[in-house]
């Protein structure tokens, strides 16, 4: 081959490889996600009606207004307040509670309130697996969804598990977290736990003043190894204490406990101090604001929120959603799965994770209050509470006063693992207790806290919000700062489906990138794996071809090298 000829062949692969570099350098375009296209949610609950809100009496019961986004059923209320066996049968209707669930009777004490309390509790499986049914049921989404494995104790109801007969969604009373319990020092209280899940389960009240056994009920701590046997499927336990101590506490079930409260069998139990005519609110459901505070609270405070931290794992939950049979169940949980190799997926507060907190559990201030929050973390690992815009103070550790000379303000509160805290919130702007109105975010402060399934923004975010940051249907006004939460109620956006920032700019700069054009990668590695072959075949070629100038020039160059030294200068 001339030489001309080979070296025109080496410039043409120089240059078809310079061109398939530059087709691997072209980058794809951007493809943005058409809104229109997303599964979008209304960010209020269509089903809640706009006059809960309201400030309202029913049944002699005065309910403070809650002007959130998805506020308590007021028949919810004034049956906590009054018990099941003392309000009308249209009212008793309202809330789908069973007609024995808060049964309130006795003044023992003679100051106008009832002494003897009886609570009742169900154990009820959430995002669950049925064998008469391809899906979950029934469902209770905690951001959108999203529907993890889990277990509550929940009051017992009269009606079906889900809303109606046409729907697989959980009856609005069977929810996360367990219900805040709330009694008062002094009244005799029996906490009634029906068994009408497939496991064995127990109450153990955390914290709570309450005698390790009882003359007719037996064994009353809730704990298998020491107080008593645990409570089979269908079986029925009283659990009976006459507290004498107020206090913020926990109950939870303490049967495989790694696993049960992991998956959401526990609760805040609140001992609320004696008081004349002091009828409380005996159940919160779903935590967040209480619309009938107590006398002692009212005492001091303008507003009460009860606040419920909790983390899951995904792969503990997926365990209920996998099989029918509870022995199938149990091997896995039991056996099989390895608290010390989890890890937590979800974070909730009051069950919910952003952006649903936002319906349910913002803190609604307006200035120069004072509100009382009682928080409970029931996670596996500590959380660190920041609130944004405001330092609270510490009255409480686990129940117990904190001397007051030494009650500390933070804007960051370390809760460990079933570690309650009582926190007293002043909106008074003076730059330490408040820095004024707005739309304060408070949240935990491990970046983990930030994310549901990894996904952020999500987990326990929530905020504290003035009511002149507050739209009319009870959401933080976000859309004068040019923002739109709208992306964060979409079911796309938690399955990783919507790029986050696709829309800060009007190219979609930082949107979706498209099919690639050109030569795709595999192409490319296998066009250069022939020109690459091309070139040693050419390079072997050239040897054969010219073998004898390559023989002729090597035998002359070792020729010269064995030439004597010096041989030039004979001549």
């Amino acid at each position: 081959m001339p030489i001309h000829i080979f070296i025109a062949i080496l410039t043409f692969y120089i240059m078809l490889s310079s061109i398939i570099a530059q087709a691997s350098l072209k980058l794809p375009e951007t493809v943005k996600v058409d809104p229109a296209a997303l599964n979008s949610e209304p960010m209020c609950d269509p089903k809640i009606s706009p006059s809960w809100r309201e400030a309202q009496e029913i049944e002699g019961v005065k309910i403070e207004a809650s002007p959130g986004c998805s506020p308590d059923n007021p028949a919810w209320i004034a049956a906590a307040v009054k018990g099941t066996n003392n309000i009308s049968m249209e009212t008793l209707m309202k809330t789908g509670l069973s007609p024995d669930a808060i049964i309130k009777t006795d003044d023992l004490d003679g100051d106008g309130d009832p002494d003897r309390i009886i609570i009742k509790l169900e154990v009820i499986e959430l995002n669950g697996r049925s064998p008469d049914f391809p899906g979950l049921i029934p469902t209770f989404d905690i951001a959108p969804g999203i529907q993890p494995g889990a277990w509550v104790f929940a009051p017992k109801t009269s009606g079906m598990s889900t809303e109606n007969f046409e729907s697989v969604r959980a009856n609005p009373l069977l929810r996360l977290p367990s219900p805040v319990i709330r009694v008062e020092q002094g009244d005799i209280v029996q906490i009634v736990l029906e068994n009408t899940h497939y496991f064995p389960h127990s109450i153990h009240l955390h914290g709570v003043d309450h005698p390790f056994s009882h003359h007719v009920y037996g064994g009353n701590d809730g704990v298998p190894q020491t107080s008593e046997v645990e409570l089979m499927p269908g079986g029925r336990k009283i659990y009976e204490f006459q507290p004498r101590q107020s206090g913020t506490m926990f109950y939870h079930c303490h049967v495989q406990a790694h696993t049960h409260i992991a998956l959401g069998l526990a609760g805040i139990i609140i001992v609320e101090e004696n008081r004349p005519n002091n009828w409380l609110q005996t159940l919160n459901i779903g935590g967040g604001h209480v619309r009938h505070p107590s006398v002692a609270v009212r005492e001091q405070f303008d507003q009460e929120y009860d606040l419920h931290y909790h983390a899951m794992d995904k792969k503990l939950g997926d365990i209920i959603q996998k099989y029918n049979d509870p022995r199938l169940i149990a091997r896995d949980m039991n056996q099989r799965y390895d608290i010390t190799d989890s890890k937590e997926d979800y974070f909730t507060l009051n069950g919910l994770s952003f952006p649903y907190t936002l319906r349910e559990s913002l803190i609604i201030v307006e200035p120069d209050q004072k509100v009382k929050l009682r928080v409970l973390n029931s996670g596996g690992e500590m959380i660190a509470l920041h609130t944004h815009g405001h330092h609270a103070t510490i009255t409480h550790y686990d129940g117990v006063e904190h001397n007051p000379a030494a009650q500390i303000m933070r804007d960051v509160f370390d809760i460990a693992p079933a570690q309650r805290l009582d926190l007293a919130l002043n909106t008074t702007n003076d730059g330490k207790h408040s820095y004024g109105e707005g739309d304060w975010l408070f949240h935990d402060h491990r970046e983990k806290g930030f994310t549901t399934n990894g996904m952020a923004e999500g987990g326990s975010i929530s905020s504290i919000v003035f009511k002149s940051y507050l739209t009319e249907n009870g959401m933080p006004k976000v859309s004068h700062f040019g923002i739109s939460l709208n992306q964060f109620f979409t079911k796309e956006y938690y399955q990783r489906r919507l790029p986050i920032w696709q829309d800060l700019d009007d190219t979609a700069s930082l949107g979706s990138p498209g099919v690639q054009t050109g030569l795709d990668a595999a192409t490319q590695k296998s066009l250069l794996n022939i020109l690459y072959g091309l070139l040693i075949g050419l390079f072997i070629y050239l040897i054969v071809a010219k073998r004898q100038q390559i023989k002729q020039t090597a035998l002359a160059a070792v020729s010269r090298l064995k030439s004597p030294k010096g041989g030039a200068d004979n001549g």
